[in-house]
């Protein structure tokens, strides 16, 4: 019996062992899945490294006739494209807009239809979404957008994988350049954020809906007067991709 009880305490033993293995080995590939993972694996990117004074100016959430208006008259002043990452019912809302953008060699990239919370939505209601969103683009400019921008930049397997069902790249932002304009900061602080933090390759995250959306109107606008008095041009995020292939060189840029 004593034989027996001993036998049993060492294989609950092994098998609580394997299972602290498993889980660890589990808890350590999560872990991996970091910007660094999905960069190498090219499903995803924040910025381009090039010493090129490009820039990248992305707009979350529209289009809204208030604002998404005022943002194309300010691009169109200074020869400057955007990328708008729009929601699906909201293009279907604004087909005027949608089309402008087009017309007028912006790019138009995806948002999902309805801004779901990722972290809970199901695999196959979110490539819906997606899907459903492609469509809507479609239908105004004739043309399929291939970039992706998950709602609260939320991204895992789930995310990258119904992106790339739909045959799109997963684009987030500059670290630096998070704008937190949605929560109303104030014009300046929104000018300094961009400006004080501008680096060739720079992918720049603003909202041209969702709210009052002023301060992002009057900030773009100081931006883009400052930045290209600098010699930065303003191009759109698939425009932008191609520089990461180029030689990057060691010397500052001026």
């Amino acid at each position: 019996m004593r034989e027996l009880t001993k036998v049993i305490k060492r294989l609950i033993l092994l098998f609580l062992l394997l299972s602290f293995f498993c889980a660890g080995q589990e808890i350590g590939q999560a872990a991996t899945k970091n910007r660094a993972y999905w960069e190498a694996k090219g499903d995803i990117v924040w910025d381009v490294k090039t010493n090129d004074k490009v820039i990248a100016l992305t707009f979350d959430d529209g289009p809204d006739p208030r604002y998404t208006r005022q943002i194309l008259d300010l691009l169109e002043k200074h020869k400057a494209k955007g990328t708008f990452f729009v929601m699906g019912h909201k293009a279907q809302k604004n087909p005027t807009l949608i089309k402008e953008m087009h017309q007028k060699g912006h790019e138009i990239a995806n948002h999902t239809y309805h801004h779901p919370q990722l972290r809970t939505i199901t695999a196959s209601d979110l490539r819906k979404e997606i899907r459903d969103t492609d469509n809507v683009i479609h239908s105004l400019t004739g043309k399929y957008p291939t970039l992706f921008r998950p709602p609260g930049g939320v991204y895992d397997d789930k995310v990258v994988n119904a992106a790339k069902a739909q045959h799109h790249l997963v684009v987030m932002w500059s670290w630096t350049q998070d704008t937190k304009d949605w929560k109303n900061p104030g014009v300046q602080r929104i000018v300094n954020k961009v400006c004080n933090n501008a680096k060739p390759g720079n992918i720049v995250l603003f909202h041209d809906a969702g709210g009052n959306r002023e301060q992002t109107v009057q900030a773009v606008k100081i931006i883009l007067d400052k930045l290209s008095k600098e010699g930065y041009q303003f191009i759109t995020v698939s425009q932008l991709l191609p520089y990461k292939d180029k030689k990057v060189s060691t010397k500052t840029p001026k």
